[in-house]
């Protein structure tokens, strides 16, 4: 690690912290009531500056941290610089290979701690296939794809312990996954090609809360959308809001630039690529690189020039050229910056009190996946709206008994 950077990382993490007035509240009332004094927390997150912002939050509560990168490519070396100057183990660097970034989850873990935050599972995964002799008391995911992964563990019956859902609150849905993702996805795609999107067919597989918000920032910018689902409710959704609903067998012979946000692997694969248009972008806005079949890619293409511009690969398949962006990998986090820091302030806010509940309840939970408890994501939207200037209504005492009486009606 070049710890001559640590003054630019000092740098960002100071800019995004401005944009983080939440998270910074809850910091001061931490620094107050040491909710993690004598706690060892290991967490597997991407390595930027708004994460910085968080473990700060969470070492003014009295955590002894320790940090590995959720993703390779994502790290910011400067930001990673400045957590070690600050104290906090840090274990990343941008670009290792695969096997490099297991061994740094590995050491983040060699803290033994008692909670655990982690971004897609693969923390959580190798405590309970690598290192079961680790005790610990609970922890937090902040991923869908983490989440499907860990309910399927609770159903199984493997789960060894209490984990928190912070990806599933009412705020994380709609800020960090609908507007945090559209407009980062976007963000990504325009540093990586400097294409125009106006008057063009934008694919959108999956109609989740992430893939809103990326057909939505499409729409907006003027692209015609498809969507592509396999879920009837989420189809009957994205038909009724007006965008183009196929499957991608027909999807893939229109599209101009193709978006995967599933969560699933393999949703574009080779009867995709034969058939796609020269000159097709591919992006992934999903967690993990398995979205797009890079490795299907790779055969079928009878020449592939890499990085004919940074993070971007042409692969040419049939005669025509397709243009793989960040390796498959998340797009938004790899050849951008990820999502804005006022988003990541609602998120990583609810990451924070819920750690903190975590912290305080553990004894009283059994092995499983948790929703957070309510009343932390009305605070955090509360204190949110508190911060931005925005003031809303309150019930008046007749409204409140109203609500709270059956015996009342018309």
């Amino acid at each position: 690690m070049d710890v001559t950077l640590a003054d630019a990382g000092e740098r960002r993490i100071g800019w995004a912290s401005r944009s983080m007035p939440v998270l910074t509240a809850i910091g001061a009332r931490f620094a107050a009531e040491l909710p993690f004094d004598g706690l060892r927390i290991a967490a597997c997150l991407h390595v930027t500056a708004e994460t910085a912002v968080l473990l700060g939050t969470l070492r003014a509560g009295g955590a002894q941290l320790a940090l590995a990168a959720s993703n390779p490519l994502s790290t910011q070396d400067d930001v990673a610089a400045a957590l070690v100057e600050y104290g906090i183990a840090v274990h990343a660097r941008a670009g290792v290979d695969r096997e490099t970034y297991y061994r740094h989850i590995h050491q983040a873990l060699d803290l033994e701690p008692h909670l655990v935050l982690d971004d897609g599972c693969d923390l959580v995964n190798i405590l309970h296939t690598e290192r079961p002799e680790i005790t610990v008391l609970g922890g937090c995911e902040e991923t869908t794809t983490g989440i499907i992964r860990l309910r399927q563990m609770a159903a199984e019956g493997a789960l060894k312990f209490p984990m928190v859902a912070v990806n599933d609150t009412r705020t994380k849905r709609m800020f960090d996954n609908r507007y945090g993702t559209g407009q980062s996805t976007f963000d990504g795609i325009m540093r990586a090609t400097n294409t125009l999107l106006a008057g063009r067919t934008v694919v959108v597989a999956g109609f989740g809360y992430c893939g809103r918000g990326v057909a939505e920032r499409a729409k907006g910018l003027g692209a015609r959308v498809i969507v592509t689902e396999i879920d009837p409710v989420k189809a009957l959704d994205a038909a009724l809001q007006g965008y183009d609903v196929r499957p991608m067998s027909e999807a893939a012979s229109i599209g101009d630039v193709f978006i995967t946000v599933t969560g699933n692997r393999d949703v574009i694969r080779a009867e995709h690529f034969t058939v796609m248009k020269d000159g097709a972008i591919l992006a992934n806005a999903g967690h993990f690189d398995v979205e797009i079949d890079v490795r299907a890619l790779t055969d079928l293409a009878e020449s592939v020039q890499y990085g004919i511009r940074p993070n971007m690969d042409e692969y040419l398949v049939n005669g025509h050229r397709l243009l793989l962006l960040a390796e498959g990998r998340l797009v938004n986090l790899t050849a951008a910056e990820g999502h804005p820091a006022a988003v990541m302030d609602m998120s990583f806010s609810a990451q924070a009190l819920a750690t903190a509940w975590l912290a305080r309840s553990h004894s009283s939970l059994i092995p499983g996946v948790y929703d957070v408890p309510p009343e932390i994501d009305t605070e955090v939207a509360s204190l949110k709206l508190a911060a931005t200037g925005v003031t809303i209504d309150t019930l008046t005492p007749d409204q409140e008994t109203y609500l709270h009486s059956w015996r009342l009606g018309s």
